[in-house]
């Protein structure tokens, strides 16, 4: 096992040096990003050309060339009339939510509604891919809000959920014109939950108090630490029902033709039992939608992407660099122990 020690002091070594070079870099760049602004840009990508490309690439593989000959010509004569008709075609912009429980993709949603509301027309649409389990109340609450832009500029928005709009995700996808469900896509859970442990019955038993001080009668009704009471408690839930009936009243004010009282229990209902309960209007991917609406007009999908900062890149090179040397490690390790 002696190499094992030699290998575990040189990795070590490695370590320090890596962490030294990391933190005089990282200073570097700070220093260097200290006076600039972490601006992003704006990607856009024409779903039509996208989908051509792709169609064209296949039947080059699997048509003769006769065929591919035909295929080919056609689609070029389809480009020449869209073009000859690009002013009359209506526009579509394709937007992605992806959500997590902080929904921190709403600072790129942001971005991108403000630069499509400068263009859009009441004969254009925008399409946003939801993905989203929901999360924070003011997060998913301010996430919705941008959607009621869109909708209230008159410009139509359809909502595609492929996978999950639920809590703070369906708040967001009831604001739509139209919300498009996949076949087992899951939509719904308008409730609110809250939990929270309580070490204080630990602390007591190793004889540490703890004191919490407060001005205002409920600025801290449920705690970690303190010992929790039944009026703090039913006043917490007394908050949770406030919010509740505010989420119950906004599905209602976008979404009329839902019966809230009904689904409004914290459940979640799949594609076909969504389209039942009114909480979706059509069985649909977002793939089949966008194929069909290739044909119908210029579509472009648009992202806002922000720009890394120059610290950040370091710490994720020098993250990758210490998992490939602890796996490296791990390898050895295991072929001498096993082997």
């Amino acid at each position: 096992m002696e190499w094992l020690a030699e290998y575990g002091l040189f990795l070590a070594k490695a370590v320090t040096v890596l962490v030294a070079v990391f933190l005089i870099l990282t200073m570097i760049a700070s220093l260097k990003d200290r006076n600039k602004r972490n601006e992003g840009y704006l990607s856009v990508v024409r779903l039509n050309e996208q989908f051509g490309r792709l169609a064209e690439r296949l039947g080059q593989s699997v048509l003769d060339k006769a065929s591919f000959k035909v295929m080919h010509k056609a689609r070029k004569l389809a480009d020449k009339n869209r073009a000859k008709a690009a002013a009359q075609r209506s526009k579509v912009y394709v937007l992605t939510f992806n959500g997590d429980i902080k929904a921190t993709a709403l600072e790129n949603l942001r971005h991108e509604i403000t630069a499509v509301l400068e263009l859009a027309t009441p004969d254009d649409e925008v399409v946003v891919r939801l993905d989203s389990g929901g999360g924070l109340v003011h997060a998913y609450g301010l996430a919705a809000s941008q959607l009621t832009r869109v909708r209230d500029a008159g410009v139509p928005l359809t909502v595609c959920v492929d996978k999950v709009a639920a809590s703070g995700g369906y708040m967001m996808a009831c604001v739509a014109d139209r919300v498009l469900a996949a076949p087992f896509a899951m939509l719904g859970s308008i409730g609110v939950v809250a939990q929270i442990p309580n070490f204080n019955k630990v602390l007591r038993k190793h004889d540490i108090e703890y004191e919490m001080l407060t001005a205002g009668e409920y600025k801290r009704t449920l705690t970690l630490f303190g010992e929790n009471t039944d009026k703090g408690r039913e006043k917490f839930q007394e908050d949770l029902e406030t919010i509740h009936r505010l989420f119950k009243e906004f599905v209602a004010r976008y979404r009329p033709v839902l019966n809230v009282e009904q689904v409004a229990t914290g459940e979640v209902w799949f594609g076909l039992e969504a389209i039942e309960r009114k909480l979706a209007d059509q069985i649909s991917t977002s793939d089949e939608y966008l194929s069909q609406r290739v044909r119908q007009a210029d579509v472009f999908e648009v992202h806002y992407i922000i720009r890394k900062r120059m610290q950040d890149k370091l710490s994720a090179g020098l993250s990758a660099t210490l998992d490939r040397l602890l796996v490296t490690w791990a390898s050895r390790f295991h072929n001498q122990r096993f082997w």
